[in-house]
């Protein structure tokens, strides 16, 4: 049986656990930092509890807008979030996100782990946008 391709993200934020959850689970904070650089977030909507759901659309420089959105499957505040990840182009490839937000100091390591990709050009393409946008959250907070 094969298994999925997966990709891990690890930054030290310089805030604390709790601003940084905040960052990913108040829509309005989310809007600063969100989305490959160059990125526009539009709107964002978050149900930050077990079965509530969040949508993001974004639009990139070259003008193409994109549309994602899940189902938050566990949340501990300023702890993790575990999230269903689906983008609206195509809802038949969904994936998991886990979000874990440990203190480490006056600052906070934050791991993020996608999981369940549909195949290894998805995961690229994931990583190259998470490591953009952890950048502009790094910067949020600097």
């Amino acid at each position: 049986m094969s298994t999925k391709p997966s990709l891990t993200i690890k930054r030290r934020i310089n805030a604390s656990p709790d601003k940084v959850y905040g960052a990913w689970t108040d829509p309005t904070k989310l809007t600063h930092w969100w989305g490959p650089e160059g990125a526009e977030t539009l709107s964002a909507e978050m149900d930050a509890r077990v079965g509530g759901r969040y949508r993001v659309v974004f639009r990139t420089p070259d003008g193409e807008q994109h549309d994602v959105s899940g189902t938050y499957r566990e949340v501990i505040p300023n702890e993790k979030l575990v999230f269903s990840w689906m983008w609206r182009t195509m809802p038949e490839r969904e994936s998991l996100v886990t979000v874990t937000f440990k203190r480490d100091g006056d600052g906070t390591l934050l791991t993020l782990l996608h999981e369940q990709f549909f195949d290894e050009g998805a995961r690229d393409r994931h990583r190259s946008g998470w490591t953009a946008t952890l950048d502009k959250l790094e910067r949020y907070f600097a």
